[in-house]
């Protein structure tokens, strides 16, 4: 059978668009299949980028311009199967459905996992009701991918600077950007605590680099498209593959089914723009739609290894904010310049309190020191009438106040999963990802324990105030304002629902991302997480991407 393409890539985000980068570069045709818009790069003359993002926040939080369109692509979400089949329709933790993926609207935070992340179970031991295991590979098997992720995306760090940080070979391409002054303010006093706060690798260019500008700090960086391409995920690796004339990229097209004969991917069924259906043929098939939408395609097209969906993981989120009496302008800059990773240490003190709540160990996760909302989302917590004006001009909710929220890690559980909804279909009449997700008790208590470290911080700093609140939340619901706590998780870090194994009959795929049952086709997002770690996914996955990437054409 002639094919048109030696790898069909499935999702354009930051595992997607690397896989495509590292084909390409060794002679390898790619067609990338994404379903959302391009707003990114010119596939006409791709050295050029388009100049679609603006600082506009109804357009992205209302308006869905990264999409998905939760009314036309929904989700349904539920706690337990006790709940029914669903008691949620709509957003689900949704990722940005557009050329590019999730790089678009990151704060663009990579860190690397340290080396004792891909071997909890060995070191710290199992977890009742955590389907904890040990990675395949360990730190020494990705520090070089780590290395080269690093150049191709474009990190600005200060290597050294964080005295738990794993080993490094390499300087960080970039230094670090300016930092934010509200940063500064929590992370000296973070520091006369004793605690180690450090300026935070960012995919954001500090000075030019890749033919981009350097970031101006506009301070809209989270949640939106950078208007100047000053991040480097993924626009850079993409925008290469695509100069050498040996990728095609093709948004608003849907991959439906991954085609199998013989226990081989022959290629895809996929739907354009005007609902019509597809057939690509290639030998190959890259699986990078992110660990809610993997799943579901693998599901979609027929595949039933029992673990696929299952181990799904998000963050913790413990979410501490105070009042400072100064103004602290965190809405200018990127949207987070300082981490901290005290909290990800299993210590004497760790040990202790978990012991006293009948745990064996708990770990916190990655801190970041960041401001509060930008003025849309402000006002909408103010009473209407008279006085809105007078809080708005005044800003005790965003110029007055300062944040952390702890990443913290998520244990596996097998009853956490993805799998399709029974009833509800999107747009193109497909069964939509349902997801399922209590957290454990490990998260529940390492949060209610670094909550008051994270509020003592604060007052440290001359916080008026100071309160934490979790993401999901557990305990009775509450409002204020529009704000309604939710058990829905806020966080975009999605891993783990095809984790990778040397054991078929317990993991999704091997080591290099390969399905067991499907040899050629190969996972490079992050579904293939074994454990999720205290830390953002993103840098991970991509040199995982470039790692199984190189052995597809070995």
């Amino acid at each position: 059978m002639s094919r048109d393409f030696d790898t069909i890539i499935v999702g354009s985000g930051p595992g997607g668009s690397t896989a495509a980068d590292v084909l390409t570069a060794a002679g390898w045709s790619v067609v990338i299949f994404e379903r959302g818009k391009n707003y990114l790069v010119d596939t006409e003359k791709p050295s050029e980028l388009l100049y679609e993002f603006s600082n506009d926040e109804i357009k992205y939080w209302s308006r869905h311009f990264l999409g998905p369109d939760p009314w036309l692509e929904p989700r349904t979400f539920r706690v337990s199967t006790a709940d029914g089949e669903r008691i949620h329709v709509g957003e689900v933790n949704n990722l940005p459905a557009t050329v590019g993926g999730g790089g678009t609207h990151a704060d663009g935070k990579v860190p690397r996992f340290r080396e004792d992340d891909f071997r909890v179970l060995s070191d710290l031991g199992p977890i009742e009701g955590a389907t904890l295991v040990d990675w395949p590979i360990g730190y020494e098997d990705l520090e070089p991918y780590y290395a080269e992720a690093e150049r191709l995306v474009g990190v600005a760090g200060e290597a050294g600077a964080n005295p738990f940080a794993a080993p490094r070979k390499e300087p960080y391409p970039m230094p670090p950007g300016a930092p934010m002054y509200c940063a500064v303010v929590t992370s000296a006093a973070a520091e006369r605590l004793g605690y180690h706060p450090y300026p935070g690798p960012t995919a954001c260019n500090s000075v030019p680099y890749d033919d981009r500008p350097a970031c101006n700090n506009c301070g809209f960086c989270g949640y939106f498209g950078c208007p100047i391409h000053a991040k480097g995920d993924p626009v850079a690796s993409l925008r290469r593959a695509l100069m050498t004339r040996r990728a095609e990229l093709r948004p608003d097209s849907m991959v439906s089914k991954i085609l199998v004969s013989n226990g081989k991917a022959t290629g895809v069924e996929w739907i354009d723009a005007a609902g019509e259906r597809h057939v690509e043929t290639a030998g190959h098939v890259v699986l990078a739609a992110g660990a809610t939408e993997t799943p579901r395609l693998l599901l979609l097209s027929g595949l039933e290894h029992p673990e696929i969906g299952r181990n799904l993981m998000y963050h913790f989120q413990t979410l501490t904010f105070g009042q400072l009496p100064m103004r602290l302008h965190a809405h200018k800059g990127r949207s987070v310049t300082h981490l901290q990773d005290d909290f990800i240490l299993v210590d004497d003190e760790a040990r202790a309190a978990a012991k006293d709540a009948g745990l064996p160990w708990f770990k916190g996760g990655l801190v970041e020191h960041g401001g509060a909302a930008h003025p849309m989302l402000e006002s909408k917590f103010y009473p209407w009438g008279p006085e809105h004006k007078n809080m708005m001009r005044d800003s005790p909710m965003r110029d007055h106040m300062v944040g952390f929220t702890m990443q913290g890690e998520d244990m596996p559980q097998a009853t956490n999963r993805i799998d399709l909804d029974p009833d509800i279909r999107d747009i193109h009449g497909l069964p939509v990802a349902r997801i399922t997700y209590k957290p454990h008790r490990h998260e529940i208590v390492a949060s209610a324990h670094y909550g008051p470290k994270l509020e003592g911080i604060l007052h440290e700093a001359g916080a008026v105030w100071a309160r934490t609140a979790t993401s999901p939340h557990v305990g009775e619901e509450f409002r204020q304002g529009s704000f309604k706590s939710s058990s829905i998780p806020a966080s975009r870090h999605v891993v783990g629902t095809a984790r990778m194994g040397t054991n078929p009959a317990t993991s999704v795929c091997d080591d290099w991302g390969r399905l067991h049952d499907v040899p050629n086709v190969v996972v490079c997002d992050s579904s293939s997480f074994p454990t999720g770690a205290g830390y953002g996914p993103t840098l991970t996955l991509v040199a995982l991407s470039i790692r199984n990437s190189r052995a597809i054409t070995a």
